[in-house]
């Protein structure tokens, strides 16, 4: 071979320790954050057969979840509620005695210093199943950002660290933070869902939180899959109204806008969200022995974490919080 390269990048390969030394990307339990499904009927609770290995809890059992997520050393967890009650105008989800703000107290005492993040939103509430209040077949947008504001309220007067609005809806976060200020909630913060697309990737998710929409798509208000320009503008705009946190939802199929957002907001902590569609396919592939659980799940968060997150909401934290311990 003629001048053959001085640089073999196999030597930067040859065992565990030298691969360990140059590694760029390295995940963590504190980059992790677990989500939660809190149901109020004791029926609803238990496994959720879409999502192999996720659960329901009752707000009885969700001390002891939380507390054993806290010991693994994940520091924050991010609660769903799925209430009994629904009607068209979401009431339930504002109750300062509802499933969420009786989550949220059950997790205080069990895990002190856990971050508590709610998601602030109002499809599990509806009977419709949508994001907000119907008005002539059509999510209304503004009294649904007031709507909205109320719900943060009473979630942080319960004691949520952070929100966290999912609706897509303009100007929900210029309203909660109004309304989370005018209601002396100006410690509690905002994690927006600035870049929520409208993905196939969401219907275990809507097994999970029984909320699918009972009449036409979510594609009015969530981002069109093929756009993400659209994700700059959707990210400016959210941090202008007062957002503390941006989000990109979903993680692994949009990848590309995850650090095209980072680029763009170096200096914004960036959250991305593994959806139950993500997860629920890797789950069934392994339940078929064609890929390896551990080595699966791992790769996928890298390369999150590799785009640009800076922390990745994911069913399978308390796991891989585990895994890492053990390695």
């Amino acid at each position: 071979m003629s001048n053959p390269s001085r640089r073999r990048m196999r030597r930067l390969r040859a065992n565990e320790s030298m691969r360990s030394l140059v590694r760029e990307t390295r995940l963590s339990a504190a980059d992790l954050i677990q989500p939660l499904f809190v149901v109020e009927r004791e029926k609803d609770a238990g496994p959720i057969e879409s999502m192999p290995g996720v659960s329901r809890h009752t707000v009885s059992q969700l001390g002891d979840v939380a507390g054993a997520i806290a010991g693994s050393g994940i520091p924050a967890i991010l609660l769903f509620g799925v209430p009994a009650a629904k009607d068209a105008n979401g009431t339930s989800a504002a109750d300062p005695e509802g499933i969420v703000p009786q989550a949220i107290r059950a997790c205080r005492s069990a895990a002190k210093d856990i971050v508590i993040i709610t998601d602030v939103c109002m499809c599990s509430y509806t009977d419709h199943g949508h994001c907000g209040i119907i008005r002539d077949d059509r999510v209304d947008n503004d009294p649904t950002i007031a709507r909205l504001g109320e719900i943060a309220v009473s979630h942080a007067q319960s004691g949520a660290d952070w929100v966290a609005p999912s609706a897509m809806m303009d100007g929900m976060v210029a309203a909660i933070r109004s309304a989370l200020d005018e209601s002396k909630c100006n410690a509690t913060g905002i994690l927006s869902y600035a870049v929520k697309y409208a993905s196939s990737f969401y219907g275990p998710f809507r097994d999970a939180a029984d909320c699918a929409p009972q009449f036409s798509d979510r594609r009015t208000y969530q981002m069109d899959p093929a756009n993400a320009r659209e994700a700059l503008a959707e990210s400016r705009i959210d941090l202008d109204e007062g957002a503390d946190i941006l989000m990109v939802k979903p993680a692994m199929a949009y990848l590309d806008v995850i650090h095209r957002v980072k680029s763009a907001h170096p200096d914004v902590p960036l959250a991305a969200y593994q959806v139950s569609g993500e997860y629920s396919m890797i789950q069934a592939a392994v339940q078929r022995d064609w890929m390896d659980e551990k080595r699966a799940v791992l790769e996928s968060l890298t390369a999150i974490k590799r785009a640009g997150a800076d922390m990745i909401i994911t069913y399978w934290a308390s796991k891989v919080a585990g895994w890492l311990r053990e390695s």
